[in-house]
Parts: structure tokens; sequence; C-alpha cells
């Protein structure tokens, strides 16, 4: 049994967790921890205070306890509103308190993207503009290249949370652009995982969601690999095999 801990900001998607659990159809065990949102605002400042050592540290105990074996600060903005380097610092103080090796759903979305391969991607993202440009910005740190950028402009985790299949479609054709290898949605508080499969039939692409790549990074971290189509082209790569 293979235990993976996530930090989940406040209670919007929360359940697209079990439900992954439940597709990967393996020997994995989805541990979720919620931490204190703080101000439910998609803003620069507020984000910040959301991801703070302080906010993160809170629940790590809870983690250890239950035997997690890598853990995933589950929250894109409230990572990359860092920057890249103030992002690495959030993770390597995430570890240090957690005594385990960790990481975030941003870096998730830069090495699922390595792992497929992909340089220009279009972003479809549930934030204000600036909040949007943000999270372009760090993926072009990563070496990425967003050639589009769609923002709908939700000021809230708790109303991202209320949106349905008809919200999530819509969002990622807006985000589609012709030179895009890929579609990436960076909310958490947005549900996606019932829909992955359908989603990349219907853009003829990959598409990579937050909490299904924050999932996968935990599960790099792990160093397990699980094929489970259900769950999108991430995770239909075949294992390295070694010689």
């Amino acid at each position: 049994m293979t235990a993976l801990g996530f930090l989940y900001p406040g209670h919007s998607a929360e359940d697209d967790y079990p439900r992954i659990e439940q597709l990967l159809g393996s020997d994995i065990r989805v541990d979720l921890v919620h931490t204190d949102i703080g101000e439910d605002a998609h803003r620069e400042d507020a984000l910040r205070a959301m991801g703070s050592a302080e906010r993160l540290a809170a629940g790590v105990q809870e983690l250890r306890h239950a035997g997690a074996e890598a853990v995933v600060w589950a929250c894109t903005s409230g990572s990359f509103v860092y920057g890249w380097e103030g992002a690495h610092e959030q993770v390597r103080g995430l570890a240090v308190a957690a005594g385990m090796p960790a990481s975030s759903t941003s870096f998730g979305f830069v090495h699922a993207s390595r792992e497929l391969g992909l340089r220009r991607v279009a972003i479809g993202a549930t934030y204000p503009d600036a909040i949007a440009g943000l999270f372009a910005d760090f993926l072009r740190a990563a070496g990425l290249d967003p050639v589009a950028v769609h923002a709908s402009g939700i000021l809230t985790a708790a109303e991202v949370g209320t949106w349905g299949e008809a919200e999530l479609f819509a969002l990622a054709r807006a985000a589609d652009h012709p030179d895009a290898e890929a579609v990436l949605l960076p909310d958490t508080a947005l549900h996606t995982a019932s829909h992955l499969t359908v989603l990349e039939k219907e853009l003829g692409k990959p598409v990579l969601t937050a909490n299904q790549v924050s999932v996968w990074e935990a599960l790099r971290l792990a160093d397990r690999r699980v094929n489970a189509p259900s769950l999108g082209a991430l995770f239909t790569r075949e294992p390295i095999v070694q010689v």
C-alpha cells in the first residue's frame, strides 16, 4: 500500500480525491487534510497568506500519523503566486516540516508537462487576469511556452467549486488554441476528475487539471507509476523499464 498525503485548502472540490483514488484501481491510498484557507480570494496577498509556512505546517502531523510517504500542497495559486524561486522555498520548507518528500500542484503541472513532452500549452484559468498571468510566468520560468491564457475572472474558490460539467467544458474550449499541445486547467477548486477522458476526446489533445496532476505528482514523489486511462493521457504513459 502506498499512502499519499495532500494538504487541501478549504472545501471546494475535495471529492475529486476519493474519486481519483477509486479510478487508480490499485493499492494507492489518498489522505487529505484541509488547511485553513483564510480569506477566500483570488488576490495575490490572500493567496500568499493561504500558502504560508505556518498554515502548511499545521496539517502535516495528521499526514505523518496516517503513514503518508509524500505530501503535495494541493493548491496551484497558493504556490505559483510565490514565483519560481519562492515556490521552491515553499516546498523545501514543507518537506522539512513533514519529514517526507514534498511538492505542490504548480510543480505537478511542470513535471507532468515534461512527462508528456509538452512545450506549448494553453491555460484555462478560473482566476482574474493578473493571477492567471502569474501562472503563465511560472510556466515560462520552467521552460514552457503558454501560447494562450484565458482568465474567467472568478474571485473565490467557493464559486469555482459550484461549477459543473457545462462550465468546465466551456472553460476548456475557451482556453484551447491551435498551437497548444495541451490545455492546462490550474484550479484545485474545480471538479475535473470525472471528465478527463471526455475533455481530451473533445479537444483532441491532453488536458492537465490541478487535482489530477497533484495526485500524479505525489505518485512521482513516492516512486510509483500507475496506468489509469480514466485519468487521461498523463496516466497512460508506459513505465520506464530499467535494464
